[in-house]
Parts: structure tokens; C-alpha cells; sequence
């Protein structure tokens, strides 16, 4: 049997690293100023900056857990990238989603892309998950950082939960969104 190409994570971590960066930038571009000088003019605004802000801090907890899973590994391999790359594309649509949302917060369908869009980054973690745990061995010490991963089982049950309530109560399927509710027309 041939043996399995593995090489050390850090180069993996740094594109991780920047793209994750640039997703970040790419959604804070997106915010604009209300047209008026009044504070009361930022209301206009509160709906698309609680959905950025409760982005910005879903990216930073999947930057966080990345460097920390990567910086345990003793090394990755083609299978392992692969899955970091589609763990990043699921990240790289979270600026566009958090837009829709935030122009539509009360709108079914920007809820629901959302939340799926959420689940589908929880799912692409734990198949990275997978993938290095089975370069690393399942008795390595990152094998046991994430041998007991509630926290990730859990995300992806709230997740999907949060989807289908997407298409009862928007406002119930972002638990983290303490934005008033407006009509799709401002009033």
C-alpha cells in the first residue's frame, strides 16, 4: 500500500487565515450609513447591523476553533484540504447572505438561506473534523480534543432548527437576533 501524503498545516492555516479575513472585510463593506445626521436615523440600520454583527462573531468563533484544530494536528493531507476548501466556500457565502438578511429581516427566504447556509459551514467543519482525525489517528492528541464534540453536534441540531422555524417565525430562527421587527417596507 502506498503511503499517504501528509505535509505540516501551516500553510493551509495562513490561506484559511486570509480568507477568512477577507470575508470579514467583504461583509463590513456592505453596511452603510443611514441618510440622515439623527441618532434616531440609525434605526433604519439596526436590522442589517445585528445580522453583520452576529456574523462578524459566527467567523470569529470558526476562526478561533480552525487555528486552534490545526495548531493540534500533526499534519494534513489532500483530503484534508479538500475539506478545508469546502469548508471555506460555505464561509465565503456568508457575506451574501448576511446582506439578504439584512435588507429582508423579516423576508422567509433570507432567513432560511441563512440558517442553511450556517448549517452547511457546521457540516463542512465536522467533515474537516473527519479528515484530520483520520491523518492524525484516532490516538492523537487531537483525537481527543474532538472526540466529545457536543458543542459541534449541538450547533448543527440548532441549526437545522433554526431552519425550519425559518418558515414559521423568522424572528424565532435567529436566537441571536434581538432586532425589532419592521415590515418589509420600513414602517
Amino acid at each position: 500500500m502506498k503511503p499517504r501524503f501528509v505535509t505540516e498545516s501551516g500553510r493551509l492555516e495562513a490561506f484559511s487565515d486570509g480568507v477568512m479575513a477577507v470575508i470579514i472585510t467583504i461583509m463590513v463593506l456592505d453596511l452603510r450609513p443611514p441618510h440622515s445626521t439623527d441618532f434616531k436615523a440609525l434605526l433604519e440600520v439596526l436590522p442589517t447591523f445585528a445580522v453583520y454583527a452576529l456574523s462578524f462573531v459566527f467567523i470569529g468563533i470558526y476562526w478561533n476553533n480552525h487555528h486552534h484544530m490545526l495548531r493540534a494536528t500533526r499534519g494534513i493531507d489532500g483530503r484534508a484540504m479538500w475539506a478545508n476548501l469546502h469548508l471555506l466556500f460555505w464561509l465565503s457565502l456568508v457575506p451574501f447572505t448576511t446582506a439578504w438578511l439584512g435588507r429582508n429581516p423579516t423576508g422567509v427566504g433570507p432567513t432560511a438561506l441563512y440558517a442553511l447556509v450556517l448549517l452547511l459551514n457546521a457540516v463542512a467543519y465536522t467533515i474537516l473534523q473527519r479528515a484530520l482525525l483520520s491523518v492524525n489517528g484516532r490516538d492523537a492528541p487531537f483525537a481527543q480534543a474532538v472526540k466529545a464534540d457536543v458543542k459541534g453536534t449541538a450547533s448543527i441540531v440548532l441549526y437545522v432548527a433554526a431552519l425550519g422555524l425559518a418558515f414559521v417565525s423568522t424572528m424565532a430562527s435567529r436566537p441571536g437576533d434581538f432586532t425589532p421587527s419592521l415590515s418589509q417596507n420600513g414602517a
